[in-house]
């Protein structure tokens, strides 16, 4: 090709681009022409939508909705005025509005943000009429939150002003703006929180508003929030907080079938209500200072124990799985289980058989350290090393959704703790270590941790024969679809075959007279379940229950944890019995029962340790 050619061609390509450049900016796009936000011609002002609603399984409000007014301020546009009178209308002194001014300026001089949140309904009438004095402030509506149920403050979470680093990572938001901060709040809070809607108004030359920019082609109307319903029962919610009040600790219950959380209890707890109003900043911080009875902290999903001896029911499952076991393997248990030469290689055991055969069935029902560390023990020693036997147990344990994020949709939580053969490695560098430096694993101690939610999760899967759906707190969202993930089955690495034993076991932990929770049984409800008591360096050994409701064809698993409460069948067995009962028949028919655990305290026991802990810090 000439050069007179090329030079052409590359003359009529450049133009072609250029023409298409133009076509799109003009023609498709219209983004330039959307106004600048508070340009001195344009003024934008946003109309905030309602938030969601949110109810329980049963359709019951939990989460409403009540009107709030702002004092926005803009800046740039603030003319003199007489401050003491200003500050007197709005209830606040000359030092705050010197903060509240130069935190507006610092944000942005032309963007409007909020000077004074949530005034009330009567001084919103009296300040409408006198707003006219002060140039640059105008008022807004916005939605606040208001609970009906005093109740599960943890699930549900509560709504704060943003603050500039979340400005930042989401420009969505401006200063002054509220978001989800905690519970279905913040998990859900694209969900709950709609979309606001937007207004140009056109200003003349002396800065007045003359009207909507363009005849308000560029206005959008505010969508509101979408509804949610929860997964979880409130009567249920509100009866485990009955039976857990002057206690520590945790009750989950989950819906085997769905993985649906029907109550996610959490105590010490608080009135969600504290968390609205002007007031909310000022409980908050009183909340977050009480790091000794710690109400922010969801113990059902944060707190990490160790599960004690309803992880015998792993270990079992595990030995069965890996053959090393069967149900008639027999040992005989004198009082504990001696797994080396040394003085101290002697675990306790109060089973309480005497030195007669103990089988799988009898182990469960009558809690016995010394069959479930002789079952641990040969399956670690299956392997040719301690750390290839180690890893495949571990993978077993984990597939029950142990020592992971269960990866649900609550917006905290803890994974727990479920050791390897790398770990082990690690610990012991310079030594060939074994199953006996671990043995404490079998029983539910050592180094394995779970969290509450972990637990019920764990009986959940047991009481599905060797499956388990995520567990979620959201039931539905009103023109929305559950995401598939909640509605997957999630299998373990151990046969169904082997589940009906286990659960024969646990069966008798209440039906067997020498069972551990046989006083707890139910008239005609067959629960299966297990008694843990978890040892505790700081004051007494905390108190854990597993079970799940009916036998065959399961509607509720359990998991209780009370922290401190001696042991299993002191107050976490009854409880989990009660909430049951509760549960599948709508009352209960041990109301001396339950008079006892709603009057029932361990404040003493809390008072102690904390005297104790304030001696050792002396």
């Amino acid at each position: 090709m000439k050069r007179s050619g090329l030079l052409t061609f590359l003359i009529i390509f450049i133009a072609l681009v250029f023409i298409g450049r133009l076509f799109y900016l003009q023609i498709l796009n219209n983004s330039y022409t959307v106004p600048a936000l508070n340009s001195s011609a344009v003024k934008v002002t946003y109309d905030y939508p309602e938030r969601g609603y949110v109810y329980d399984r049963n359709g019951k409000l939990l989460v409403a909705n009540q009107l709030s007014y702002d004092i926005m301020v803009i800046p740039r546009e603030v003319k003199p005025l007489d401050t003491l009178d200003f500050c007197s209308l709005l209830k606040i002194s000359k030092e705050d509005f010197i903060k509240k001014m130069e935190r507006a300026k610092k944000y942005s001089t032309r963007i409007p943000s909020t000077f004074v949140a949530q005034v009330s309904k009567s001084d919103y009438a009296f300040l409408q009429e006198k707003m006219y004095k002060f140039k640059g402030f105008y008022i807004i509506k916005r939605s606040l939150r208001e609970y009906p149920v005093n109740s599960a403050p943890n699930v549900l979470g509560y709504i704060s002003e943003v603050n500039e680093n979340m400005i930042k990572k989401n420009p969505y938001y401006q200063l002054g703006e509220l978001i989800g901060t905690a519970g279905i709040e913040t998990t859900y809070e694209e969900t709950l929180r709609g979309t606001k809607g937007v207004k140009y108004i056109q200003r003349d030359r002396f800065n007045k508003e003359i009207g909507p920019y363009k005849n308000g082609m560029y206005d959008t109307l505010p969508v509101p929030g979408n509804d949610i319903t929860l997964t979880i029962d409130s009567k249920l919610q509100q009866y485990g907080e009955a039976l857990m009040v002057n206690k520590r600790g945790g009750i989950v219950a989950i819906e085997p079938s769905t993985g649906e959380i029907l109550a996610l209890v959490s105590t010490p707890t608080f009135n969600p209500n504290l968390m609205v109003g002007r007031e909310r900043s000022k409980n908050f911080t009183k909340l977050y200072l009480d790091t000794i009875s710690r109400p922010l902290l969801d113990r059902g999903l944060q707190g990490e124990y160790p599960p004690g001896s309803p992880f015998k029911v792993i270990t079992a499952l595990v030995a069965l799985q890996e053959n090393v076991i069967n149900t008639h393997t027999t040992i005989k248990c004198f009082g504990g289980y001696r797994y080396g030469a040394g003085k101290d290689a002697f675990m306790e055991c109060h089973c309480g058989t005497h030195g007669s055969p103990v089988e799988l069935n009898k182990a469960i029902y009558r809690s016995c350290n010394s069959y479930f560390s002789n079952a641990y023990r040969k399956t670690i020693e299956k392997y040719s090393t301690a750390v290839e036997g180690m890893n495949v147990w571990s993978k077993h344990v984990k597939s029950f959704g142990l020592g992971n994020y269960l990866n649900n949709d609550l917006s905290v939580g803890q994974k727990g703790l479920v050791p390897d053969g790398d770990l082990y490695n690690k610990w012991y560098p310079n030594t060939r270590w074994t199953a006996t430096y671990n043995i404490s694993n079998a029983i539910g101690q050592g180094e394995v941790l779970t969290t509450p939610i972990q637990l019920a999760n764990m009986t959940a899967t047991v009481a599905n024969r060797g499956f388990y759906f995520t567990p979620h707190i959201v039931k539905s969202i009103k023109g929305k679809k559950l995401n598939e993930k909640y509605t997957t089955p999630n299998y373990t690495t151990i046969d169904e075959k082997y589940f009906e034993p286990v659960i024969e076991g646990l069966f008798n932990v209440f039906e067997n007279p020498r069972g551990t929770a046989s006083w707890s049984k139910v008239k005609g409800i067959e629960i299966c379940g297990k008694t843990g008591t978890a040892e505790n360096p700081h004051g007494q050994d905390h108190s854990i229950f597993i079970a799940f409701a009916p036998k065959d064809n399961p509607k509720i698993a359990i998991a209780v944890f009370v922290e401190n409460g001696y042991w299993g069948s002191r107050w976490a067995g009854p409880i989990a019995s009660l909430m049951i009962e509760k549960y599948l028949n709508g009352e209960t028919i041990r109301p001396w029962k339950e008079q006892e655990m709603f009057k029932g305290s361990l404040q003493d026991e809390y008072d102690k340790q904390l005297i104790e802990t304030l001696e050792i810090e002396k």
